[in-house]
This record gives structure tokens, C-alpha cells and sequence, in this order.
């Protein structure tokens, strides 16, 4: 059976090219299955239209498998009509949100003939070994797919309980040579070595998320939060340092450190392992409230940590309360306090255009930032499918055709949907002369056509060593 693997790219245009995590643990399944396949990675490389339609079309296959979220659905599209062109017989199997979130407009509204449902890392196996022996498509738990004018839903497959015993990401897969050495292109400053010593490669420490922001969906949503123990994540990191002479490592995760005590458990682990290597994760913003807390961000700082991230999304409590964000202000600004007196960075998101938005709850959250000395990544609010927020769009008319809507998506940075009270150009002017503000009184130096789409995060001049300053 001969079987090929696509990696999309969602933003062809971008200086940084990320590792494709979630494809990276599908294609490791099935290399560990035994099955064979071939490996285009239209984003890594970086592929025209033309490279990737001979690629398809040079020899015949049978199995198609790609996904990625569901911003990326016109691409997936696109592609799908392509294979069904040059490769009439192939079964087409797409993945990730794109098809979680979406099934019946996926599987109606493009030439994809299978959708794998939630998580597919045992999933893609076993249906890949039906397609081989001829098996019944409805022998297959976890997946969906068009028969008989109707789409055909198999039970659920339960999660994957404990992930810290899964195999770890075979990262010669890939070109792991070319995404370690553009990795230096997107880490955060400021750094401590010159950013052309970087050598980056991702962690997955855990699946799922324990918030539900009604903005968000994600492949996990309404799962339970899964975490990896910190022996096995740290027995993985010192895996590819020993392989691939890493020096920083990415926390890809939606949450990486879910309570204090998994944090220190963490950070004592790798000094414990006598591990040297740079790293930044992600928490909740009201996860340490008190001095006394200041021991484990020590211990971290000792254990490599050059800053945290956590989203503040917005300053005002009523929009807050809207996302079920269960936080304050005061809480994201005492937990700053904390970080900067122990000397790292923190960094932050905003999601603008909750119906409640206006001019002034612009302002308040733009002045959280300024006062806490972050200058943020800013985004608008991308109603998600399956999230709270897409439901609201739908019941009040801003989105009457969800394919309509779903062709037009892109990145958050730009705006798609207005569901404030203000005109787009007030809106927009808003929040640029809010990041214009952010810009000028932290020193930041950042040009105006880059305010909005940032490389990467930065941190205000002031806290960045002279070797990371940009």
C-alpha cells in the first residue's frame, strides 16, 4: 500500500517554520505500525503549487493523510481537489480540527473521503490497516466518513490515558536538520546566547487544556486534561540533546505547568538530571500569587527557564467573565511582579471583539500591559467551530454560511468578523494606536508595520541581555 503524508503550510509567507508536533506523533504511529509512506512537507520546504502537484501526481497512491487546525480548512480543500485529480483512487484521511470541528462541512464540501475524529494516533493505525486487508471502513473506531448519501459516524475511541508511556517523536521523519536550524528565528527574547547558536526542537508535556475559554477550541477540547510525568518529559529532552545537540527547548502545549507542584516537580527534575539547555513554558496567569512562591520560580530560573507565558486576553471583568477566563487583572499583575523580580520576562496574548468591547476596555487592557512592562501578542477574536463563541456568531447572524466563513479565515492577527459595536476601522484603529502606545513607552523598537504581526515575542529593551536585544 503505498501511502503519503502531507504537511500543509499555513502561512507560506512566514520567515518561521515550526515543527508539525501533532503530524509528527501520527506519522511516528504509523512508522512504528510498520507501514511505509512518503513525506511531503510543503511547509518545511516550502513548496510552490506546481512542486506540490508533481510531487502527488509522480507515482500512484492509495492513502492520503493530512489535517491541521481549522483556520487551514481552504487550504485542506484545495489540496483534496488536487489528490482527487492525480490520484482518483486514493483514500483521502484528514485529521486534526479541521476535521473534528467541522465533519459534515469537510466531508460534504470537499473531496476528503475520511475524517479521523479527536485523537488519532492509534486511530490513523488502525484504519490504515483496514484500508490495507479490505476491511470495513465501519470496523474503525473514531472516525467519520460519506456513505450512502449520509455521514457515517463510528463510536469514539477513548483517549489515551497515560501519554507519558507513549513513544517518543521520531523526529528523523522529518528534515529535523532544517527546522532546528530556522528554530532560531522564533524564540523569544531576550536570550542569553547569540540567537544564531540556537538549536531548537519541541516537547509535547501534555494534551488538553484544564480551562474552557469559550473563544477557543482546540483537538482535546472536552477532554480531560492529560499531563506527562516530568521524568518522561525530561528523559525526552535529554534524548534529543544527546541526538540532535539541542540547547533550547519548546513546550508545545496548551497548558505546561497545571499547579505549582508539577512546576517544581519539573524544574527539580532537570537539575536533578544535571541537564543544560534554555526553555520557556506556559501557566496559568493566576497560578503564583505569593512570595512564597518565588522558590519555585528561583528553581526554575536555575533549571534553564528564561521566561513564562500566560494570557491576561483582555483588562475588563465583564469581557473576561465572557470567556470564563477565571482570572483578574490584579492576579495576572501580581503574578508579573513575581516573575520580573526574579529577573525573567513574562509574555502575553489579547484577544480583541467580544461583543462587549469598546473603545475604553481596549485601553484598560493595553494599560495592564504597559504597567506590567509587556508589550503583547494582539489578536481579534477568530470564532472557532465547537467553541461557545461560534455558537453566539451563528445565533446572531454574523455567520450565516459556515463554509463562506470558514474560506475566509486566516490568521487572528487580521480581521475577519466584527461583532463590537464599532465600525472595523474604528475597531482596528483602537487597537493599533494601543500597540502603538505599548511600543513607544516600553522602548520597544518595534517598526509600524510589524506592531501587529510580531517574528516573535519580545521583551521590553530594558530586560534584554545586549547579545538578544533585536
Amino acid at each position: 500500500m503505498n501511502i503519503l503524508i502531507i504537511n500543509v503550510s499555513l502561512r507560506p509567507v512566514s520567515p518561521v517554520k515550526l515543527f508539525p508536533v501533532g503530524l509528527g506523533y501520527i506519522a511516528t504511529a504509523i512508522k512504528n505500525a510498520g507501514f511505509s509512506f512518503d513525506l511531503l512537507d510543503i511547509d518545511g520546504h516550502r513548496l510552490s503549487e506546481r512542486d506540490v502537484e508533481n510531487s502527488i501526481k509522480k507515482k500512484k497512491y492509495d492513502v492520503v493523510c493530512m489535517g491541521c487546525i481549522v483556520t487551514g480548512y481552504k487550504i485542506i480543500k484545495a489540496l483534496a481537489a488536487l489528490i482527487e485529480k492525480h490520484q482518483p483512487h486514493a483514500k483521502i484521511i484528514v485529521g486534526n480540527s479541521v476535521a473534528t470541528s467541522i465533519v459534515d462541512t469537510l466531508l460534504t464540501r470537499t473531496m476528503v473521503n475520511i475524517a479521523v475524529m479527536g485523537e488519532g494516533d492509534e486511530t490513523i493505525v488502525d484504519l490504515l490497516r483496514a484500508i490495507d486487508e479490505g476491511r470495513a471502513l465501519e470496523t474503525v473506531q473514531g472516525i467519520c466518513f460519506p456513505k450512502n448519501g449520509t455521514i457515517v459516524r463510528t463510536p469514539a475511541r477513548p483517549n489515551i490515558k497515560n501519554i507519558s508511556d507513549m513513544p517518543l517523536l521520531d523526529f528523523s521523519i522529518f528534515d529535523v536538520g532544517l527546522y532546528i536550524e530556522n528554530s532560531k528565528t522564533s524564540v523569544k527574547d531576550p536570550l542569553p546566547i547569540a540567537r544564531e547558536e540556537i538549536r531548537a526542537l519541541p516537547v509535547n508535556t501534555a494534551r488538553g487544556c484544564i480551562s474552557k475559554c469559550t473563544f477557543c477550541y482546540h483537538n482535546f477540547y472536552g477532554s480531560p486534561y492529560r499531563p506527562r510525568t516530568p521524568k518522561s518529559i525530561v528523559d525526552e529532552i535529554k534524548h534529543s540533546i544527546e541526538k540532535y545537540r539541542v540547547n533550547y527547548i519548546f513546550f508545545w502545549d496548551e497548558l505546561t505547568f497545571y499547579s505549582k507542584e508539577h512546576a517544581l516537580e519539573m524544574a527539580q527534575e532537570i537539575v536533578d538530571k544535571n541537564l543544560h539547555f534554555y526553555w520557556t513554558a506556559n501557566c496559568r496567569a493566576n497560578l503564583f500569587t505569593s512570595d512564597e512562591d518565588m522558590k519555585i520560580i528561583y528553581k526554575m530560573k536555575e533549571a534553564g527557564c528564561l521566561g513564562m507565558s500566560y494570557s491576561l486576553e483582555s483588562a475588563d471583568r465583564e469581557i473576561l467573565k465572557a470567556m470564563c477566563k477565571y482570572i483578574t487583572p490584579e492576579q495576572f499583575s501580581r503574578q508579573t511582579s513575581l516573575f520580573h523580580k526574579a529577573g525573567l520576562p513574562v509574555w502575553t496574548s489579547l484577544v480583541f471583539g467580544y461583543p462587549e468591547e469598546t473603545p475604553l476596555t481596549i485601553k484598560e487592557t493595553f494599560d495592564c500591559c504597559i504597567k506590567n512592562r509587556i508589550y503583547p501578542s494582539a489578536g481579534y477574536l477568530l470564532p472557532q467551530p465547537g467553541s461557545p463563541m461560534y455558537a453566539y456568531a451563528i445565533q446572531h447572524g454574523f455567520i450565516k454560511d459556515e463554509e463562506e466563513y470558514l474560506m475566509q479565515l486566516g490568521d487572528r492577527q487580521d480581521l475577519r468578523l466584527n461583532m463590537t459595536k464599532m465600525s472595523d476601522k474604528e475597531f482596528e484603529f483602537n487597537v493599533l494606536e494601543g500597540l502603538k502606545r505599548c511600543n513607544e513607552i516600553l522602548d520597544m523598537g518595534i517598526k509600524q508595520e510589524n506592531l501587529v504581526k510580531t517574528q516573535y515575542y519580545r521583551s521590553p529593551k530594558n530586560m534584554q541581555d545586549s547579545e538578544g536585544s533585536i
